[in-house]
C-alpha cells in the first residue's frame, strides 16, 4: 500500500473511519454549496425557473443513475479485490469506466435529443414551464459522459484508499461550476447570458475538467492503478461484477426519479410555486444529505475490504461507529431546521406564494433526517459487502411500497402537508427493516474474524 494511502487493515476504526469519510464529507458538502449557489442565481429569474430544474431533476437522477450505478459497483469490486490482493482485476475495473461511460451516454443522447417535449412532459413539466425546462434538459445532455465517469472515478479513489482524490476532483467540479453560474447565467464581460441554460453549461464545463483531473490522477505514483490501453476494451466478466452491484445501484436512483415525477406532477397541481417549493427544499436537506452521502462513501470501501480480508469484528465496528456519527448529525440538524426554516427560505426567495409553502413544508420534510442517517449507512454497508440487491431491495421498500401509496393517500387527505408528510412516514419505516437486516447480516459473521494490531 502506498504511503499515502490509509492503512485499511490496522488503524483504529473510529479514525479510519473519520479519515475515510473527511475527504468525501468535504467534497460533498462543496457539492452542497455549489446547489445553493446554482439555485441562488436561478431563483433570481422567477419561481417559474426555479420549477422549471426541478422538473429536469428527476430526469438527472433517472440518466445519473448509469454514473451511481457504475461507480458504486466498480468501487466496490475493486475495494474488494484490493483487498484480496488482486490488483490487476481492479485495474480493469478502472480501465472499463471509460468505455461503459461513453457507450451509455451514446445511448441515451440521442434518444433525448429527438423526444425531450415528450420526456420532459412525462416527468412533469406544464405548458407554463415547458420552454425553461427544455432549455436547460438539452444542454444538460451533453454533461452526461463527463457526469458518469466523475462519479466513478471517485468511487475508484476510494476503493484504492486515496479518498482525497476524490475530494480533490468533487470539489474542482464544485467549485468551479459555482464561479461559472452567475458568469453565465447573467452574462458578465466575455461571457455570454445564457440564462436557465448557462447554468446547465456551467455544470457541464465544470464536470469536464475534473474528467481531466481525475485521469491525471490515476497516473500519478500515490495511485495503486496502473490503467493500460488493454484495459479500455469491454471487458465482459469485469462488467458483469461491477454491474451484480451496480444494477440495484442504478434501480434505486431509478425508483427516486420515479418518486420526484410523482411529486412533480401531485404539485403541479398546486402552481408553480409548489414545484419551486420542492427544488428549494431538496437544496437546503441537501446539505444534511450529501454529508451522509460522504459517511456512506467512506464505509462502503472499509467494509469492502473488511469483508474481503474476513476482518469482521472490524467491519460491524465501523458500520456501527458511522451509524452512531450520522445519529447525531442529522437530530441535532432536523432541531436546526425547526427553528430557522424561515431564514433559510429567505434566502432563496422572498416570494409569499413561496414561501406561505416552503416554510411549513421543510419543517415537516425535516422530520426525515433522524431515520436518514442510519439508513444511509445501512444501505452503502449492503453494497459495500457486494449485496446490492439487499440495498436495492431497501430502497424500494421505502419508495415503492410505502412513499408512492403514502404520496398518493396523504395528499388526497390532507393536502400540501400531507405531500410533505408521506417523506417522514416512509423513512421511519424504512429504519426498521434496514435495522432488522443489518442485525441479521452481523449474526452471519464467523464469530472470530482474522485479527488486526488495532483490535489486540
Amino acid at each position: 500500500m502506498k504511503r499515502s494511502q490509509l492503512d485499511l487493515r490496522n488503524e483504529p476504526v473510529g479514525s479510519l473511519l473519520w479519515k475515510m469519510s473527511l475527504p468525501s464529507i468535504t467534497a460533498m458538502l462543496v457539492m452542497a454549496f455549489y446547489n445553493f449557489v446554482d439555485i441562488f442565481w436561478l431563483s433570481r429569474l422567477g419561481p417559474q425557473t426555479i420549477a422549471a430544474v426541478t422538473v429536469a431533476f428527476p430526469i438527472q437522477m433517472l440518466f445519473g443513475g448509469f454514473g451511481v450505478g457504475t461507480g458504486v459497483g466498480a468501487g466496490s469490486f475493486a475495494a474488494r479485490r484490493f483487498g484480496a490482493d488482486d490488483a490487476e482485476a481492479a485495474n480493469r475495473t478502472a480501465g472499463q469506466i471509460v468505455f461503459l461511460s461513453i457507450s451509455i451516454s451514446a445511448v441515451i443522447i440521442v434518444p433525448g435529443l429527438i423526444f425531450h417535449d415528450a420526456i420532459l412532459r412525462l416527468f412533469g413539466a406544464t405548458d407554463e414551464i415547458l420552454p425553461l425546462s427544455r432549455e436547460y434538459f438539452i444542454v444538460y445532455l451533453f454533461t452526461i459522459p463527463f457526469l458518469i465517469f466523475m462519479i466513478s472515478a471517485g468511487n475508484l479513489f476510494r476503493a484504492e484508499g486515496n479518498p482525497n482524490y476524490s475530494m480533490y476532483a468533487l470539489s474542482t467540479a464544485a467549485l468551479l461550476g459555482a464561479v461559472l453560474d452567475p458568469l453565465l447565467i447573467f452574462g458578465l464581460g466575455p461571457f455570454p447570458g445564457l440564462g436557465i441554460g448557462g447554468a446547465a453549461w456551467a455544470a457541464g464545463i465544470s464536470q469536464f475538467a475534473t474528467c481531466l483531473l481525475s485521469l491525471r490522477l490515476f497516473r500519478t505514483p500515490a495511485s495503486s492503478y496502473r490503467i493500460r490501453r488493454e484495459h479500455l476494451a469491454p471487458d465482459l466478466p469485469v462488467i458483469r461484477a461491477i454491474y451484480r452491484v451496480g444494477v440495484p445501484s442504478m434501480v434505486m436512483n431509478f425508483v427516486i426519479s420515479i418518486v420526484l415525477t410523482f411529486y412533480n406532477h401531485i404539485l403541479g397541481s398546486y402552481g408553480p410555486a409548489a414545484v419551486a417549493t420542492l427544488g428549494i427544499i431538496f437544496r437546503v436537506q441537501g446539505l444534511i444529505i450529501w454529508v451522509l452521502v460522504g459517511i456512506g462513501h467512506g464505509v462502503m470501501p472499509l467494509v469492502g475490504f473488511h469483508f474481503g480480508a474476513r476482518l469482521y469484528r472490524r467491519l460491524i465496528d465501523t458500520v456501527n461507529t458511522a451509524v452512531k456519527y450520522a445519529g447525531i448529525l442529522t437530530i441535532a440538524s432536523c432541531a436546526f431546521l425547526q427553528v430557522f426554516a424561515d431564514p433559510l427560505i429567505g434566502i432563496f426567495t422572498q416570494d409569499p406564494g413561496v414561501m406561505a409553502i416552503a416554510v411549513p413544508a421543510l419543517r415537516i420534510f425535516a422530520l426525515s433526517l433522524p431515520f436518514a442517517g442510519a439508513n444511509f449507512t445501512w444501505i452503502s454497508m449492503f453494497n459495500g459487502l457486494g449485496k446490492g440487491v439487499v440495498s436495492m431491495s431497501l430502497m424500494l421498500l421505502r419508495d415503492v411500497l410505502l412513499l408512492i401509496p403514502l404520496l398518493i393517500l396523504f395528499s388526497m387527505q390532507f393536502g400540501l402537508a400531507g405531500v410533505w408528510a408521506a417523506q417522514p412516514a416512509a423513512n421511519a419505516c424504512l429504519f426498521l427493516g434496514a435495522l432488522y437486516l443489518a442485525k441479521r447480516e452481523f449474526r452471519s459473521f464467523p464469530a472470530s474474524g482474522v485479527a488486526s494490531s488495532s483490535d489486540k
